[in-house]
């Protein structure tokens, strides 16, 4: 096997462990708002690891087959069927991995080049949730890809857009979405040239 160009990671079984090992010790309950942040924190984690292999590739570091074998590394980890721990937690968990599929999407569709720039997202955010009232699920995480890759160049969604969604997959792989438009914002530390260790 090819050894990677980066030796440090851009994410670890490890590293995912330690959030499955916070969120049990924290005893999360669905009325116990003040300890959601941390679902918060650990989807955050994995969106800003997807975000510096991102940053990677448009710096011309990664070639698109890396930053894909990266990305899917990175999935693999994540999406893991994860041993129950609690209802409350169990449901949480499964919210945030449904959130990170359309983060992965949107990354992989980013790199593979394979969306327009669109002026406004809004007609392909009503375009993915048609999809789902036709339980045409491939579609709808087409158009989610779509919208976050768009975000990934530099778009933006709107919020009254967002409003219209209704509960579903949908709205979870939009969450995702909303999570890559907070890191990028928020933390401009994941385009830094070198990967850091983590925790």
């Amino acid at each position: 096997m090819q050894e990677s160009k980066y030796t440090i990671p851009f994410y670890t079984e490890e590293r995912w462990q330690n959030w499955i090992n916070k969120v049990k010790e924290s005893g999360f309950k669905l009325d116990d708002q003040d300890k959601g942040a941390i679902f918060v924190y650990m989807e955050d984690d994995v969106v800003l690891a997807c975000l510096k292999i991102i940053a990677k590739y448009d710096n011309k570091l990664l070639s698109s087959e890396d930053a894909l074998k990266y990305l899917n590394e990175v999935k693999e980890i994540v999406l893991k069927k994860v041993d129950p721990i609690n209802e409350d937690i169990d449901m949480m968990i499964e919210s945030v991995q449904l959130s990170l599929i359309g983060v992965f999407a949107s990354c992989e569709c980013y790199v593979e080049g394979a969306f327009e720039k669109k002026k406004s997202l809004d007609k392909l955010i009503k375009s993915a949730v048609k999809a789902e009232e036709e339980d045409n699920m491939g579609a709808a995480l087409g158009y989610i890809a779509e919208i976050g890759a768009n975000i990934l160049a530099g778009g933006k969604i709107s919020e009254k857009a967002l409003d219209d969604v209704p509960e579903g997959l949908v709205a979870e792989w939009l969450d995702g979405i909303d999570s890559i438009s907070a890191a990028m914002i928020g933390d401009t530390s994941y385009r830094e040239d070198e990967p850091d260790e983590g925790d």
